[in-house]
Parts: C-alpha cells; structure tokens; sequence
C-alpha cells in the first residue's frame, strides 16, 4: 500500500471573513512514495449570497456536492458568503472573489455587471430570468396579533414600531418598500404625492433599520423590538418554525413578486478555471431536488408543479405587483434609492 503525505502548496491563500468566520483555501497535492505521482483534487466555488438564503443553501450545497462527484468524479467544497445583498454586490465589485452570485435582485448583479466582472446577457443564461425561485413580502407579527394588523395601513398607525432592513444596503428591503409602495399606488390611484406621504408615515414608525434582512428578523424575533416585521416569506416561515408559539404571518392585500437572480462572475471563473462547476452550481438550482429545497426553506419554486405541490404552505391567490410595473429595477433604484431619491427625500433619521 502507498503512504501519503498531503503538503500544503505555496499558492493562493484567500481570507473571507464574513459573519465572524475566516475561511482559509489552499490547494492540497498528495504525494506517493513509489513510482508515479497521485493528485487529490477537490474543486471549490464560492457563492457570495443574501441573507435569507442561509439555511437554503446549507441543504443545496450537501446534495449539489454529490451531484458534482457523481457527475465528474471529484470532490467540491462550496464556501459562502451572506450579507445585505447591496451590500454583497459592492464587496464582490471591489475585489471578493466570488464564482457565482445569488442575489436578492437583478439590478445589485448588474452593478457587478457594470464593474465588468459580468458579461452582459446575464439574465438569459438560465431559465426565468436566471431567477430559479421566488418569494413575496408579509408581516411577522407576535401571536395573537396584539396590534390587529392587517395591511399596509395599519403599519402607518401611530405608535406601531415597525421592523425593516435599510433600502440603501439590503436588497429585500427595496422589495419591501416596493411592496408598501404598490398597495399605496393601488390606494391612491399613482398620485405619487399621496403615495410619498404614505410611505414617509410608514418608514416614520420604523423603530429599527438594519443593514440586512436576517439582522432585521434578529432584531423583531430574537431581540423583542417593534410590532410587526417586515419581511421576505421564506424569512417570517422559518421564524414561525423555530418559534412556533409565538409569531404568526399577516398577509397584506397587495404585495409584489420578489425574484431573486443568480449569475456566473465570468472575471473570477475565467481566472479560476471554475467556470464549469459554477454553471453547474447555479444549473442544478432548477434541478426537482433543489426545487423541492427551496420549498422547503418556504421559497417559491419556479417548476410550476413542485409549487402547486406546497400550495398549502403558499397563498398563490395574493395580489402580487411586478418590478415591471414601475419600469423595472434600474428606473427603480434611479428614482427610489439613488442618493437624494424618493427615500431619502422621506426617511427622517
């Protein structure tokens, strides 16, 4: 039998540093001691991801890692990164490696797009916009629904403490402005005046905002503050899951459909040399395995089926608006979140 000895190489060391966590990669090569030279690969790809996705992709990189060894015969490590999804887009732009992307919202993988890490065309690399689930925008609120609330209106009461992420860094918090901002369209027939007015009474009442849309959902269910969060579906359910006793979900009349989108980073894979495994790595996302995943983490399929399948979790009768509707997300975030944008304009700190 051959004995071997594994030797770290003088090669790339990289530190992500994220969540308290250092990850330290390096390439490993195994000698033999007779005759010839054996290698032991292992193949890694680093998702830079959003909040919420934590535990999803938890499940998916298990069944992924499998995949990848029957299908090519080597191993694979997949390293993660979560954080604000504005927030991810900008660290990826200034220089964090990353092979894939899987982000809250098209317009953050465009500005990685515009830093030239992204070739153009993106969005037409995988199926449904390169969105392989979905999700919409509901209220967390304790058990009992102490404050009665219903819809938007209620959040601009006084005296409800609201809890939300910061439009400015997070993605899932653009969608649930968004969300607040297509009931007040509906309600005040697109006179933006009225709508503007609606949404400063709302984000007046906003007793925290994070950065982020898990530090949000700390802040309501862990920490005790507010009344209601304002949160990603997917996020309030698995509240509900992990305290089932106290928290129930309150599903506004009009909310909007949220689709988060993936991408190759084609500047890292080309250097890299990952460039298969990452496609695949976002391929497999469509997979019936990996939709049946998403479910489960209370995301919405694409594959129609599977989605139907889990009707009993999700309400697929809600009024739910389109980013399309208001001009799609570069409109968007020019006119919304910009600096001097429609947010800043109404947000009193």
């Amino acid at each position: 039998m051959k004995s071997r000895e594994c030797k770290k190489t003088t090669g790339t060391l990289k530190e992500i540093k994220h969540d308290q966590k250092i990850i330290c990669l390096w390439s490993c090569s195994c000698t033999g001691t007779d005759a010839g030279t054996d290698f032991w690969k292992t193949v890694s790809v680093t998702n830079v991801s959003y909040d919420p996705t934590r535990e999803m992709f938890e499940q998916y990189n298990k069944i992924f890692e499998d995949h990848w060894k029957e299908k090519t015969g080597e191993d694979v490590e997949v390293i993660q990164s979560h954080g604000g999804s504005g927030k991810q887009a900008l660290e990826v732009a200034n220089g964090l490696d990353a092979d894939v992307v899987t982000l809250a919202l098209e317009y953050d993988i465009e500005s990685i797009e515009n830093a030239g890490l992204i070739k153009a065309g993106w969005k037409d690399k995988f199926d449904n916009d390169s969105s392989p689930y979905t999700s919409t925008i509901v209220f967390l609120v304790k058990k009992g629904n102490p404050r009665d609330i219903k819809d938007w209106d209620d959040l601009t009461k006084k005296g409800v403490g609201v809890v939300t992420p910061n439009p400015k860094t997070s993605g899932g918090a653009r969608w649930n402005y968004m969300a607040a901002w297509a009931y007040a369209d509906k309600k005040y027939g697109g006179d933006e005046a009225q709508m503007k007015e609606f949404i400063k009474k709302l984000y007046r009442n906003v007793v925290v905002l994070d950065s982020g849309a898990r530090g949000a959902t700390t802040s309501f269910v862990e920490n005790g503050q507010g009344d209601v969060l304002v949160a990603w579906e997917n996020e309030a359910y698995l509240s509900m899951r992990d305290y089932p006793d106290e928290y129930e979900i309150v599903t506004p009349s009009v909310s909007i459909l949220a689709q988060p989108s993936v991408a190759v980073v084609d500047e890292v894979v080309d250097y890299r040399d990952t460039r298969d495994v990452a496609t695949e790595y976002l391929n497999y996302l469509y997979s019936d395995e990996a939709q049946e995943i998403a479910a489960e983490n209370y995301f919405r399929p694409t594959n129609e089926k599977i989605l139907k399948k889990h009707s009993d979790t999700f309400d697929l009768n809600i009024n739910l608006a389109n980013i399309s509707d208001y001009g799609g997300w570069d409109k968007v975030q020019e006119k919304h979140f910009t600096d001097g944008g429609i947010f800043d304009q109404i947000y009193e700190r």
